[in-house]
């Protein structure tokens, strides 16, 4: 499923920085599962671990999540212009900043109470969909100290936050999962979440902040849900059509795939947009989008695992653990905590 994800990651970039168009291919439709399905994966892997000393984690997941990302943001970016890439997109790189923000939250709110938690994300989730919604005439509107105060927002990816309530909800299912496995099993559940999404994906967007709302959080939970139980219960298709492997090795390589991309965009495309387009075929965009996008993918991966190759940039471009680390991992110990 998080190897899924990231293709459609790229593909999305594929449509915004080589084409600008990020309705193109069906990635209108993309786009409403496609950050929920992650950031519940990355809740789901992290419930785990969650209850481990706050420092300890927090220490370890701003060497994975943080120190990389500078480093290729710097690369990206050179300073000066790297200082001005420090706002809330972070150059592209928001995600991995955002998923930091989020262990931090997550590891607060079920300190403060386990019971209430599921309210604490609630209200931060709405409270910062409606900030994010209004942030540029807030910011406008802002003066003096203010202002400082809305730039810090911006800092920390506050107006991403509105996403945090997909990484609590994968928390929750791991916390629940034979009830939620019991529940997502039976067909009739199967087919109101798909035809619930598709009806939400098929709505129309409406200056309305109600309605963004609905369509934002009911699109993303019910493609989320849909995504998560076809992957679920299609392991063994994938396996016989040998998908399941390189989507699986593709979703350990996320970060390094993250990371590497950007660099590799075809933005030499642009001028040849209009052509796709001439089309007027969704899916012939999105056959062309998905080749272009699996290039970049391997491209990418190409360089991880020459990068790799060399513990040191391997640990700091990508917050790979060194040996010591490793045989300090026990039987308790995931795939998430180990650094594999």
């Amino acid at each position: 499923m998080r190897g899924f994800t990231m293709i459609l990651v790229v593909f999305a970039h594929i449509c915004h920085f080589c084409l600008g168009d990020s309705r193109m291919g069906y990635n209108a439709v993309f786009i409403l599962f496609r950050l929920p399905c992650f950031f519940m994966i990355s809740g789901w892997l992290f419930e785990s671990v969650a209850q481990r000393p706050f420092w300890e984690i927090a220490k370890h997941k701003a060497m994975v999540q943080l120190v990389p990302t500078f480093i290729f943001l710097l690369l990206l970016a050179p300073p000066p212009f790297f200082f001005q890439q420090l706002g809330t997109l972070k150059g592209g790189y928001w995600f991995t900043f955002a998923l930091f923000e989020f262990f931090i939250l997550y590891m607060l709110i079920i300190r403060i109470s386990r019971k209430w938690s599921w309210l604490f994300a609630i209200a931060i989730t709405i409270g910062t969909f409606i900030y994010a919604r209004y942030y540029d005439s807030i910011r406008s509107a802002a003066e003096g100290y203010q202002l400082w105060m809305i730039n810090l927002g911006g800092f920390l990816s506050v107006t991403t936050w509105r996403l945090f309530i997909f990484f609590y909800l994968g928390a929750w299912i791991k916390r629940h999962f034979d009830a939620f496995l019991r529940w997502t099993s039976k067909p009739f559940v199967i087919v109101f979440i798909t035809i619930a999404f598709f009806l939400i994906a098929s709505t129309s967007h409406h200056d309305n902040l109600m309605f963004e709302m609905f369509r934002f959080y009911g699109g993303g939970i019910t493609g989320m849900l849909m995504v998560f139980t076809f992957f679920r219960l299609s392991a063994l298709w994938l396996q016989r059509l040998r998908i399941s492997k390189p989507l699986q090795y593709v979703g350990t390589r996320t970060l390094d795939i993250y990371l590497l991309h950007y660099f590799f965009l075809p933005r030499f495309l642009m001028p040849y947009a209009g052509q796709i387009k001439a089309y007027d075929s969704q899916f012939v965009e999105f056959v062309v989008i998905l080749a272009v996008s699996l290039v970049v993918l391997m491209m990418s991966l190409g360089v991880s695992y020459l990068i790799r190759l060399n513990p040191f940039l391997a640990h700091y471009l990508f917050g790979v653990k060194t040996t010591s680390v490793h045989a300090s991992c026990n039987a308790k110990d995931d795939a998430t905590s180990c650094g594999k």
